[in-house]
């Protein structure tokens, strides 16, 4: 009889090149913002307000970020890391067009570099995927890379590619929501009073509360966004018995926690780069601290770009600590996130 289900890509798999159409589209509507809001304490308020949205010159109040990210991401893991043993990191990401209530997302994605571990049994998978609405148009789009598993470990390695990646996405190739001003902005409603000009380059802002993280919330996140890696579904793939914290879901939990001290960077719209740095597993306690590392003014009114880099860290961890003397990630950073947000002047 023909096997009819799928296994998923494993390392030898893949060639550069390589281009990947992901099933299934997905309509993306107000219950995703509902369950994201649920799941996360997100509080910004162009995502929580159509009125607020509004007074900012948008339409309506668009989806978050973060959300149309999983959504695309999600999308992408049963072609490329469902045998993986880790997401390690991203790169030039670029949120183009804001993902609005009844938008429906599909996703694809090119090989664009191959590396086998020197144990020979994984190797590391770099993709650049996009995210494309009903109209075509491409929503989101970045790279990143994975550590998948080798299925016959006598596979050939292949020639080592190793893309040239930006350190930073270029702030004047960051795309500004057509009619987004912040001429009339309300502080009061959003929830703090500090404007880009408040912050120096260089400060840190510890951001005071934590969440512990729950297997049951995880569970949850990583159905809604269709995310089928088996570390993170199935027990008994790990050695240890344990199932690994979708790492989106660290993402999404930091951010929402950056909320208490920058309640203002309302929109990402650059993903320099990402490192989940140590895993995370279900009973830890996540805080966070971010560092502004740049600032720069954008055509649209009364909005600027601040560059922040946003750290999730084990509860008790010092805010501003990120590596050791060796130059290694401490122990409990989980992961180190470098974006550009939109802000008021």
């Amino acid at each position: 009889m023909a096997a009819k289900t799928n296994p998923g890509r494993f390392f030898e798999d893949y060639s550069i090149g390589q281009v990947i159409e992901h099933a299934v589209p997905r309509t993306v509507s107000g219950g995703e913002r509902a369950m994201y809001h649920a799941l996360y304490p997100e509080r910004h308020a162009l995502y929580s307000s159509d009125e607020f949205a509004r007074a900012s010159g948008l339409a309506a109040s668009p989806m978050d970020d973060l959300i149309a990210f999983h959504v695309v991401f999600g999308k992408t893991v049963p072609d490329i890391s469902l045998n993986a043993v880790a997401n390690l990191g991203y790169a030039e990401g670029r949120f183009l067009k804001p993902v609005m209530p009844g938008d429906t997302l599909r996703s694809t994605s090119e090989v664009i570099g191959l590396r086998e571990n020197s144990n020979g049994k994984s190797g590391v998978v770099y993709v650049r995927s996009k995210g494309l609405n009903q109209r075509e148009e491409v929503v989101l789009d970045y790279v990143r890379w994975v550590m998948v598993r080798k299925n016959n470990l006598d596979a050939p390695a292949p020639e080592p590619v190793v893309p040239e990646l930006a350190k930073v996405v270029d702030p004047g190739s960051l795309a500004i929501p057509e009619g987004l001003h912040f001429t009339r902005y309300d502080f009061a409603l959003a929830g703090e009073p500090h404007r880009m000009a408040d912050y120096e380059i260089g400060e840190i802002v510890d951001h005071v509360d934590g969440v512990t993280l729950e297997e049951a919330e995880h569970m949850m996140a990583t159905r809604l966004w269709q995310n089928t890696a088996k570390v993170h579904f199935d027990a008994t793939f790990r050695p240890d018995g344990q199932r690994l914290i979708y790492g989106g879901h660290i993402i999404s939990l930091a951010r929402a926690l950056s909320f208490n001290g920058l309640a203002n960077a309302q929109m990402i719209v650059g993903l320099n780069g990402g490192a989940h740095a140590n895993p995370a597993f279900s009973g830890l306690t996540v805080k966070a601290w971010s560092e502004v590392l740049d600032k720069v003014e954008t055509s649209a009114p009364g909005v600027g770009a601040i560059r922040l880099r946003l750290v999730a860290v084990k509860a008790g961890a010092e805010a501003g600590k990120l590596k050791g003397e060796d130059g290694k990630y401490l122990p409990e950073v989980l992961l180190d996130l470098d974006y550009w947000a939109l802000m008021p002047l």
